[in-house]
C-alpha cells in the first residue's frame, strides 16, 4: 500500500484551500445572476457565455483592461530603464551617504499608496497629465522603482568586478559594455525585476483609481463601478475577474525560470 507523506498532504491541502477561490470564480462566471444569488451549485446548471461577451463587446469593460496593459506595460519599462544604472551605481561605487539613499529608496516602497494619492491627484491636475496612462505609469515608478533597485542591486554584486576592468581594457565604453556584456549576466534579475513591477502595477487599484477618469480608467476601477438600475451584476464581474488573472498568470509562466533564479540567490 502506497503511503503519502505527510510533508505531500499538507501541500496538497494547502493547494486545494488556494485553487478553491479561482475555481468559484470560473464557477461563477459561467452562471445567470438568477443562479447565483438562487442556488448553490459546485457546476452551472445553464452554463451561458454572456458574461464574457459582454466584456469582450462592451467597450466600458474591454477598454479597462486596453488602458490596464498600456499603463503597466509603460511603468515596467520606466521602472527596470531607471533601475538598471542606478543599481549598478549602488553595487560598484562606495560614495557619501549610499547607504542612507538606498535605505530611503526602501521606505518609498513601504509607504502606503493613500499617503501619495491626493499630491499627485494634484499635481497632475496642474500640469494636465490627469486621466492619462503616463500619469499611472509614473506614480507607480515611486514604488516599483526602489524595488527594482533593490533585486537587481543584489544580481549585480554577484558579478565580479574584474568582467568590468577586463571590458574596459579591451577597449568598450561604458554603455557598450553594459549593454553588450553585463545585462545579459543579470538577465535572470531583469526578468525578476520585470515580473514584480508588472505584478505591483496591475493589481494597485488607488492611485490608478483616483489618478484616472475616462480615457484611461482601468479594469480594476470598471469592476468597482458596476452596479445598474437592477443591482450587483455577478455574472459579469466573475467573468472580469478571470480575466483579469489571465494576464499575471501569463508573465508568471514566462518568467518562472528567473524567478526561480531568483530565490536561488535569495534575492526574492
Amino acid at each position: 500500500m502506497m503511503r503519502v507523506k505527510p510533508s505531500a498532504f499538507v501541500m496538497g491541502i494547502y493547494l486545494l484551500f488556494l485553487l478553491v477561490p479561482i475555481y468559484w470564480l470560473v464557477n461563477m462566471s459561467f452562471k445567470t445572476n438568477a443562479e447565483i444569488l438562487g442556488s448553490f451549485t459546485l457546476f452551472p446548471n445553464d452554463l451561458t457565455l454572456r458574461n464574457y461577451v459582454i466584456i469582450l463587446t462592451d467597450p466600458s469593460w474591454y477598454m479597462g483592461y486596453v488602458n490596464s496593459l498600456i499603463y503597466v506595460v509603460m511603468n515596467t519599462v520606466i521602472s527596470i530603464t531607471v533601475a538598471l544604472p542606478a543599481a549598478y551605481a549602488f553595487s560598484r561605487y562606495s560614495f557619501m551617504g549610499d547607504k542612507h539613499l538606498f535605505f530611503w529608496l526602501l521606505t518609498n516602497r513601504m509607504s502606503p499608496p493613500a499617503v501619495f494619492a491626493l499630491p499627485f491627484f494634484q499635481l497632475y491636475s496642474s500640469v494636465g497629465l490627469f486621466d492619462t496612462h503616463i500619469a499611472v505609469a509614473l506614480a507607480h515608478c515611486l514604488f516599483n522603482v526602489p524595488l527594482a533597485v533593490w533585486i537587481l542591486e543584489g544580481f549585480m554584486r554577484g558579478v565580479p568586478k574584474e568582467i568590468d576592468e577586463t571590458a574596459y581594457i579591451d577597449g568598450y565604453g561604458f554603455w557598450r559594455f553594459f549593454v553588450k556584456i553585463f545585462m545579459p549576466l543579470i538577465a535572470s534579475g531583469i526578468g525578476v525585476a520585470a515580473f514584480f513591477c508588472f505584478m505591483f502595477s496591475w493589481v494597485e487599484l488607488l492611485l490608478s483609481r483616483t489618478l484616472t477618469s475616462v480615457n484611461a480608467k482601468p479594469i480594476a476601477a470598471t469592476m468597482t463601478r458596476t452596479v445598474s438600475a437592477s443591482g450587483m451584476d455577478w455574472g459579469v464581474l466573475a467573468a472580469a475577474g478571470v480575466l483579469t488573472i489571465i494576464p499575471g498568470a501569463l508573465v508568471i509562466y514566462f518568467v518562472r525560470n528567473y524567478i526561480a533564479k531568483g530565490f536561488a540567490l535569495g534575492r526574492v
